[in-house]
C-alpha cells in the first residue's frame, strides 16, 4: 500500500497542502534532535554572520551578513527567522541522518506518487521554535523566495520532530490559495549593491479568517504547495516544536531563475531526490 493514497493526492491538489501520519518513528524523530543539539553545540556563528531574514521583509545592512545569506545554499549555516527561529542549511547534503530521511523510500514514493519525473532538492532546513520564545512566521508563499517558470514546480516537505500544536506554532494555511498565483518576488540585486536582495511587487493583505490550522503529530510530514498561503504563529507554550524541512523541484521543462537568492554550485548541484 503506497504511503500516500489517491485521496491525499486529491487534497492536496484542492486544497495546496496534506498532512500524512507516520513519516517516521517516535525514535527516528529523537535521533535527528539529538544529532541536531550535537552539530549546534560544535558550531561557533561570529557575530557578523549572525543574519536576520524574514518572509516579511529582507533588511541585509552589511555587507558580510549579505553574503553569508546569499551564499547559504551549499553550507550548513546558522541564520535567524523573525529573530527568534534559528535555521541551520545544507543538512540534506552533509549530514548522513538527515540525507536519509531526504531520500527516504517513503518520500521518494510521495514524488511518485504525485508524478514527479525528475524532481530535485533545492534546500533544507533544521527549524528550532523554541518554549514561548519562538516567533511568528508571517502569511507568505515559497514561490516569493523559491520561483519556477512555470510557477507550480516547487513543493515544500515539513517533518515535525516533535509534535506541533496551536499553542507551540503549529502551520496555517489558506486552502485553495495555490490557485491565485503570487504578487511579489525576491530577487538577487545587481552585483555590488548592498542589501543583495529585494523584492518586487507587493505583499497581498490575507484575511486571517480564512487561515485553518493544521496541528500534526511527531513524525507526519506536512506538504505544501509553492504557492499556498501559509504561516506560524508565535511558540506561546512550554514546549518546544523542532522541524526538519527541505523543497523540492520538479526539473523536467521547469527553468530555476537566475534571479532567486538559492542558486546551484559546482561544489552542491540540486541533487536528483530519486539517488540513493
Amino acid at each position: 500500500m503506497d504511503f500516500m493514497t489517491d485521496r491525499d493526492v486529491q487534497k492536496y491538489l484542492e486544497d495546496g497542502y496534506v498532512v500524512l501520519d507516520g513519516l517516521l518513528t517516535s525514535q527516528e524523530c529523537d535521533e535527528l534532535r539529538q544529532r541536531m543539539a550535537e552539530i549546534v553545540d560544535h558550531m561557533d556563528v561570529p557575530e557578523h554572520c549572525r543574519t536576520t531574514f524574514s518572509t516579511y521583509d529582507q533588511q541585509h545592512k552589511e555587507q558580510g551578513s549579505s553574503d553569508y545569506f546569499i551564499t547559504s545554499g551549499d553550507k550548513i549555516i546558522f541564520y535567524f527567522l523573525h529573530l527568534q527561529i534559528f535555521l541551520l542549511l545544507a543538512l540534506h547534503a552533509y549530514e548522513p541522518l538527515l540525507k536519509k530521511v531526504t531520500h527516504s523510500p517513503k518520500v521518494q514514493g510521495i514524488a511518485k506518487k504525485l508524478g514527479l519525473v525528475r524532481p530535485v532538492i533545492l534546500q533544507s532546513m533544521y527549524i528550532f521554535k523554541q518554549p514561548g520564545i519562538g516567533g511568528e512566521v508571517t502569511p507568505h508563499q515559497d514561490a516569493t523566495f523559491l520561483y519556477t517558470e512555470p510557477l507550480g514546480r516547487v513543493m515544500g516537505l515539513w517533518i515535525a520532530l516533535e509534535d506541533a500544536t496551536v499553542d507551540n506554532g503549529c502551520l496555517w494555511f489558506i486552502p485553495g490559495s495555490h490557485n491565485s498565483g503570487i504578487s511579489r518576488r525576491m530577487v538577487r540585486t545587481p552585483k555590488g549593491t548592498v542589501p543583495l536582495t529585494a523584492f518586487i511587487g507587493r505583499q497581498k493583505n490575507y484575511e486571517e479568517e480564512k487561515l485553518v490550522a493544521a496541528p500534526v503529530k511527531k513524525g507526519a510530514i506536512v506538504l505544501i504547495h509553492g504557492e499556498v498561503v501559509h504561516r506560524s504563529a508565535e511558540n506561546t507554550s512550554k514546549d518546544s516544536r523542532h522541524v526538519y524541512a527541505f523543497h523540492i523541484m520538479e526539473s523536467q521543462d521547469t527553468r530555476w531563475s537566475p534571479d532567486n537568492w538559492l542558486q546551484p554550485t559546482e561544489e552542491l548541484p540540486f541533487p536528483p531526490l530519486y539517488s540513493k
